[in-house]
């Protein structure tokens, strides 16, 4: 039984996550470009509204265009799923500790008012002050995460790649073409 689980968990797994990035390193994209795009997916992907994050990497697709490589920035939004649920609490108490607000009550009752339409205008600005302090810590993640992830994606690219590394450095240095003037 235990088997069975682990197994699909690795199948899910390799499917979801290792074989697409892996077709990504194989078109062989800029470090720099795939660096970024990571640490602006994951960036989004913990934004303290569930179901937002999506629309928020297609903005950020739309507006940056070719400053951004759009599948590797949905699928680090993707991976980060997991961790947006567990940074909420943070991004409220450091919104609170920036507005000066009163901590907002995290108990089953609050929890239960959310839930039942009961909720007091309290909810409303906690989830204004979980986005102020998401708001505030994006520069110092998206920073952090680019300078972890390019080491990464220069070692992968180069490891998986099978194109080269850029259009701007060729493999092979171009050869002298003498031109000829015609007489006319």
């Amino acid at each position: 039984m235990v088997n069975q689980i682990v197994s699909k968990i690795g199948s899910w797994t390799r499917n979801k996550i290792v074989d697409p990035l892996y077709h990504i390193l194989q078109r062989g994209a800029e470090p720099k470009l795939l660096a970024f795009s990571a640490a602006l997916g994951i960036t989004f992907g913990v934004f303290p509204i569930c179901g937002v994050t999506v629309f928020l990497c297609g903005i950020a697709i739309a507006l940056l265009g070719s400053y951004c490589h759009a599948p590797t920035m949905m699928l680090a939004n993707f991976i980060a799923t997991p961790i947006e649920l567990s940074l909420m609490i943070p991004f409220l108490r450091l919104g609170e500790s920036i507005t000066g607000g009163p901590h907002f009550p995290l108990t089953a009752d609050a929890l239960k008012k959310v839930f039942s339409g009961e909720a007091s205008k309290e909810v409303l600005f906690s989830i204004f002050r979980a986005m102020l302090g998401w708001l505030v810590a994006v520069p110092f993640i998206t920073a952090g995460l680019y300078l972890v992830f390019l080491p990464c994606f220069v070692i992968l690219v180069r490891k998986f790649s099978t194109r080269p590394p850029s259009p701007k450095t060729l493999l092979q240095p171009l050869t002298e073409v003498s031109v000829k003037a015609r007489d006319a």
